[in-house]
């Protein structure tokens, strides 16, 4: 007879979780504002823009048919022999090209400042700084990233040359300068 009781009662609940879901989802209550979406939408007219009218395509000559097209053989040709000549090494860079590289040559010219001079036994000896580090230097030594050879040492400043390409892909030399710096001696 328990077990009879138990059955009834666990059968009663979920009708009664469903009878107060399904009064949960009555209609009243929100009748004005479906009513009141109705009007607003019923209100609004959406304004379309016409179209314009399609503009008239004119065709436009091809007038650079006659000019050398720049996949032509011909002007592939003349552009890696420019390649192959410059790939070649100059005389000017084929010595440097041999010789053991210095210390001072991994930094950009522009990252090496002369902050002073030395003399000692008679031969000038700049003091140039790089990363926080100081390193003498006389003529004949290199540094910066294109081949600078010191070629003079004043008070004021370091001289050299450089190696470098020039618009048509020539080794060219040009000559550089590193400005003695005042107020750099920290």
């Amino acid at each position: 007879m328990m077990n009879r009781t138990h059955i009834i009662q666990g059968a009663v609940w979920p009708v009664l979780m469903l009878s107060l879901l399904m009064t949960g989802c009555s209609d009243d209550g929100h009748h004005d504002l479906r009513e009141w979406m109705t009007q607003q939408r019923s209100s609004v007219k959406p304004k379309v823009e016409p179209l314009s009218e399609p503009k008239r395509f004119l065709p436009q000559a091809y007038e650079s048919a006659a000019a050398i097209s720049p996949f032509a053989v011909d002007r592939l040709a003349e552009l890696m022999s420019v390649t192959t000549r410059s790939a070649l090494p100059s005389p000017l860079l084929a010595a440097e090209l041999k010789r053991r590289r210095e210390p001072l040559e991994s930094s950009p010219l522009d990252a090496i400042t002369m902050v002073g001079l030395l003399e000692r036994n008679g031969q000038k000896m700049a003091l140039l700084r790089v990363g926080g580090l100081l390193y003498q230097v006389r003529v004949g030594n290199y540094l910066g990233q294109n081949y600078g050879r010191i070629t003079r040492i004043t008070e004021t400043e370091v001289s050299l040359r450089e190696i470098v390409q020039d618009a048509a892909g020539e080794w060219v030399e040009r000559p550089a300068s590193l400005l003695l710096q005042e107020g750099t001696g920290k």
